[in-house]
């Protein structure tokens, strides 16, 4: 039996079974990726499984792969996990974009296999008599130009649906950012102040502590040390999900108290250079800055095995460069082209890219046995129109 009829058929088992183990494959990757990948673009992982289905195995297996991994990306990978249900805008935003894109590739896919059997046919039919391979000929020509104005709109869509999902990723990390504010706010003033009133309640029994047994004593003595921990550990969750200097005082102070608190956390030196008069940017723009260097720094502490890390910052005329530098283990040479290479990057490089192309800005990744050298690029005459743009 040939085997290509076999993978492109849709009648009986094989095409169905080809889809469902590609289904299985591709969740399988999307779990051990699942450390890697988290709940950011959730179905990405899954593409290829429809991807494989809609080219090898037609229309309804494709579409039957497509609802899978639907429903075993939902039921494991998205929160709330073990259940189906879209929870949110964002998740239904996703999820629709998700199934968008499927159709689009299922179409295209369909339309490739038809034009490609119309083809065979006319190729017999050729064969045959001068006469039927004339008029073969011009309708095959017709059907050509009509296929490839076909194929010129769905790319024309492609492009389009491509723009949406950029400007939905750009919408998504600006939500991300206010979650995290509120996030922040919310500790601070909530969660914070009622660790502050138990501070409180707790000096009052300690000043009649020793009404208590020794045991009690000990209790309290240390329930007010355990008490004072979590409130640091309160300060600076909230301070790390959106520090209040970024708000109040701006990029600078921000970056120098994050660079301080990494360098005291993971034991790595490092050195922040900023000029002593940068100025203020717009809101989003020290925003982006700051969880750029942000996600560096945790990719130099989680990967590079690097002693010290630099970041420069420099603004010369209408732009903003920021660099982080290490001295580690460096990025193999088929890694980093994958990283920076479009629908290959990872989360972090991937996070970092979307948020530098909303302003316009561009990112450079440089590796070598000695270190990393991550460069961004940002034009600020663009800040004003991306802040329109999300407040739009």
């Amino acid at each position: 039996m040939n085997i290509k009829l076999f993978l492109r058929s849709d009648k009986g088992s094989g095409g169905y079974t080809l889809a469902v183990v590609a289904t299985i494959v591709a969740l399988a990757l999307r779990g051990i990726l699942d450390p890697v990948l988290g709940a950011y673009v959730p179905y990405l992982a899954v593409l290829p499984a429809v991807i494989f289905s809609a080219w090898w195995c037609r229309l309804g297996p494709a579409v039957l792969a497509t609802v899978l991994c639907f429903l075993g990306e939902q039921y494991w990978f998205v929160p709330p996990y073990h259940t189906v249900a879209i929870v949110g805008r964002t998740e239904l935003a996703g999820t629709l974009v998700y199934f968008l894109v499927s159709a689009v590739v299922v179409a295209f896919a369909e339309l490739n296999r038809r034009a490609t059997a119309m083809l065979t046919v006319s190729n017999q039919s050729l064969k045959q008599a001068s006469e039927a391979l004339r008029r073969s000929h011009e309708e095959l020509e017709w059907r050509v130009q009509d296929r490839t104005r076909e194929l010129q709109e769905k790319n024309s869509e492609l492009v389009t649906q491509a723009d949406i999902v950029r400007d939905l990723s750009g919408q998504l990390l600006q939500a991300q950012d206010d979650e995290r504010r509120r996030i922040a706010r919310a500790l601070h003033d909530s969660v914070g102040q009622i660790a502050a009133a138990l501070s409180m309640n707790l000096s009052v029994v300690n000043n009649e502590v020793q009404q208590l047994s020794p045991k009690g004593s000990a209790a309290v003595t240390d329930s007010s040390g355990l008490l004072e921990e979590l409130s640091r550990e309160i300060r600076t969750i909230s301070h790390l999900l959106h520090p209040p200097l970024l708000d109040e005082v701006g990029l600078s102070s921000a970056l120098q108290w994050f660079v301080d608190g990494f360098a005291q956390r993971s034991g790595i030196k490092t050195k922040l250079e900023l000029p002593a008069h940068f100025g203020r940017l717009s809101a989003e723009m020290e925003t982006c800055i700051f969880r750029m260097v942000q996600e560096c720094l945790t990719n130099v502490h989680r990967h590079s095995g690097s002693p010290t890390a630099t970041v420069r910052i420099a603004r010369l005329d209408a732009h903003v460069s920021v660099e982080v530098r290490d001295a580690g283990r460096g990025i193999g040479s088929e890694k980093r082209t994958a990283l920076t290479s479009t629908g290959k990057a990872g989360v972090g490089i991937h996070g970092m890219q979307e948020r530098l192309r909303q302003f316009g800005g561009t990112l450079e990744l440089t590796s070598n046995g000695y270190g990393t050298v991550v460069m961004a690029q940002l034009p600020v005459s663009h800040a004003a129109a991306a802040s329109k743009r999300k407040v739009a």
